[in-house]
Formats: structure tokens, sequence, C-alpha cells
């Protein structure tokens, strides 16, 4: 819903928005959860098994790799031949059970006009288990995950081309939400309006820029009630 009244929000968004694109992990479901742990676990236990590694130095190649190429699978591809679905299928084979359903995100995610887009460095079978644990899975028009990306990451500038032209957006009309502020960056660049999502991890804060970040919030569903009532 949107209002054109004068507001303590950004002026970015009081112009039209007819498209909203929300990352996944640790943004739709709060960090709280924890959930990435469980995959953070699995991905370094991934490492040490392919590459013979130690625990120590497995998460050292593992953290180095999100740093350097987006994820730690596109990190292995680069070095390595890995079969990235088996890849998928070990990482995210964890239990769902921690996330609850948010009935405030879904009243306030409904209350938006427009289309609602999924945009996810993890795989859509396992963002389809995420939305239908939090009770949204009816509420989003599509779901642009690291297949669709030709498993390309966030933040490459090509896999934006790409996400925006598969769905139709026009980046002046969309907003994007994300909790790794590097991903904000190509988003702003082509004219989305950017909400921060801060967990308070290290890794969030990675490439943190003012100047790319339109708004700051540590709740996502906290900023969307109040953005849809203002």
């Amino acid at each position: 819903m949107q209002k054109n009244i004068q507001s303590p929000y950004h002026p970015v968004f009081e112009s039209h928005r007819a498209t909203w694109v929300f990352d996944l992990d640790n943004t739709l479901y709060a960090a709280e959860c924890d959930l990435f742990s469980q995959i953070d676990r699995n991905i370094g236990s991934y490492v040490e098994s392919f590459l013979g590694l130690d625990p120590v130095a497995a998460r050292k190649v593992q953290k180095q790799y999100l740093v350097d190429h987006g994820t730690t699978l596109k990190g292995l591809m680069a070095n390595y031949k890995v079969n990235p679905v088996d890849y998928l299928e070990r990482v995210h084979d964890i239990d769902f059970s921690p996330i609850q359903p948010n009935p405030k995100l879904r009243a306030a995610i409904q209350k938006l006009d427009g289309k609602k887009l999924i945009f996810t460095n993890a795989d859509k079978l396992y963002s389809e288990k995420v939305i239908k644990q939090l009770g949204i899975e009816d509420l989003f028009d599509g779901i642009f995950d690291i297949i669709a990306a030709d498993l390309n990451p966030k933040p490459m500038p090509e896999v934006y081309e790409k996400f925006i032209r598969d769905h139709g957006v026009k980046p002046e009309e969309a907003v994007m939400f994300e909790d790794m502020a590097r991903n904000l960056k190509p988003a702003h660049e082509m004219g989305m309006a950017t909400v921060w999502i801060d967990t308070g991890s290290k890794w969030g804060k990675i490439g943190h820029d003012p100047a790319i970040i339109h708004a700051e919030t540590t709740s996502l569903s906290d900023w969307l009630t109040d953005f849809v009532i203002r």
C-alpha cells in the first residue's frame, strides 16, 4: 500500500514502487532462528570431506570462498570439479522447525501493492520449505534461485541483470530487502530502493555503505509493518 504523505522514510520510498524483492536467509526469517548455523556446519563438513581438510583449514577455505566468490559453492566450482546439485542437497539437509509462522510478516507483505519476488543464492526447493514454514508460501509471484542464476551468486552484476529480465522488473520501481550489505550495491546502481536487514553479523556488514542503503532495520516484519501503515 502506497501513500503520498510526508514521512520519516527516505524520499525514494515516496515514488511508485511496483516490485518488492526479498532475499531469503536471515531476511524473510529472523536471524535468531539460527537456521543458517546448520547450513554453515553442513558446508564446513562438505568442504572438509571434499578437500580432505581438517575443520580449521576447511572453515578458512569456506569463508574465504564466501568473500571472494559470493558463495562457497562458487569458490569450489572455480577451483575444483564439484557437483552443484549434490552440494545444494547436502548443505540444505537441515531441520526447519526453528522457523515459526510469522503472521505479522504475512499481513505486511499482503498489504504491499505489486509483484513480490524472492531473489536468493539458495535453491528453489529449500526456499519453498522456508516460506512454507513462515506461512507465506502463497504470497510470492516467483523465486529466482541459484539455479536460475546459472549458479552465479549475488552480488555478481550479471545475476541482477538476468533477474530483472526473467521477471520483467523495472529497477526504478523496485525495492530490495537484503541482509548482506554488499548485495545491495548492484541493486542500488540499477535504480532500486534498498533496505538492509542488520543481523549483527560481520559477514552481513561487509560492503556496508550508507550511500547505497536507503533504510536499515533489525527486523523486516517490524519495518514493513510500519511502512504499510504510515
